[in-house]
């Protein structure tokens, strides 16, 4: 069992947020990006969650909703598919509350929805739409354990089930576009479209239907969610990776803003949740791809 966890203490010395991460099983690891379950003790959760990959979402008690990018708004459901996302999503929930989920690397996105990433890109679904009556007997199963081995083999075992089907996907390609992300703090196209010696329409076509996104908003949306989260977990940013990756500190600014939801002052007071997202991923280092590890 592979944890990462982050538990901010309250004023009374009880935890009002927990979050932990564990890698997936490695039959898995191409397809799940991290298992994690959190404990939401207040009232109102209210945060911002930075642009991330697809995830797949349980909750004890659906009661809130997610406010995307371009203000599209969508309540919160038992079990939820939430598609790739282009910036910053607002996250509300009334608590307490306990969620588990997952999220998915491209090749499971394609073993789960057998369609274009793009046609959800900042957009959710109710999962019982997709799998009906089924999901809410694994949803029952996995909420209604404490215990976080028996918890673990249950969410693998979902994620074998609901990904049977078993779509093909590129992993060479994916692998192209993973490598190329994480292989430079300003990943350029052109890099890309030789790498995978293809012409650049179909690098564009192929990185929709995988990532949800054009090879140019991914190049920004990992460049400023790697630096955000180096910025959350109190690290210095280094000043000529800086230069390669931003024209200016207002450019900086702007895009963490909208990939992260947060400015960098800010982040060097992050609130709990966006700590221990940052620190909960970054202890996983080694066990997940980089692409999760560092963002």
């Amino acid at each position: 069992m592979s944890e990462a966890s982050s538990t901010p203490p309250g004023a009374d010395g009880a935890a009002p947020f927990e979050l932990h991460y564990f890698a997936p099983d490695p039959d898995l690891a191409e397809l799940v990006s991290s298992f994690y379950f959190a404990r939401i003790d207040m009232p109102l959760f209210d945060e911002y969650e930075r642009a991330d990959r697809p995830q797949f979402r349980f909750l004890t008690h659906a009661d809130g909703e997610y406010i995307f990018a371009d203000g599209h708004r969508v309540p919160a459901t038992k079990a939820q598919v939430i598609g790739p996302t282009s910036g910053r999503v607002r996250a509300i929930a009334h608590g307490p509350t306990c969620l588990y989920g997952f999220g998915l690397m491209p090749a499971g996105w394609a073993a789960l929805m057998g369609d274009g990433a793009e046609k959800l890109t900042d957009r959710a679904i109710d999962a019982a739409d997709l799998f009906g009556s089924w999901i809410d007997e694994a949803s029952d199963a996995l909420l209604g354990t404490d215990a976080i081995e028996e918890r673990l083999v249950i969410a693998n075992n979902i994620v074998r089930e609901i990904l049977k089907q078993d779509q093909p996907a590129p992993l060479w390609f994916i692998r192209i576009v993973d490598g190329w992300l994480t292989g430079s703090p300003s990943p350029q196209v052109p890099d890309l479209v030789e790498a995978t010696g293809m012409s650049i329409r179909s690098v564009e076509r192929m990185t929709k239907h995988y990532y949800g996104l054009s090879p140019r908003m991914l190049a920004r949306k990992y460049r400023a969610v790697r630096a955000a989260a180096a910025l959350a977990r109190g690290e210095k940013l280094d000043e000529a990776e800086l230069g390669d990756a931003f024209y200016d500190q207002s450019h900086l600014i702007r895009e963490i803003k909208r990939f992260a939801g947060a400015t960098p002052g800010q982040l060097a007071n992050p609130s709990s949740y966006t700590e221990a997202t940052s620190k909960g991923r970054k202890k996983l280092a080694g066990k997940v791809s980089p692409l999760v590890s560092e963002t």
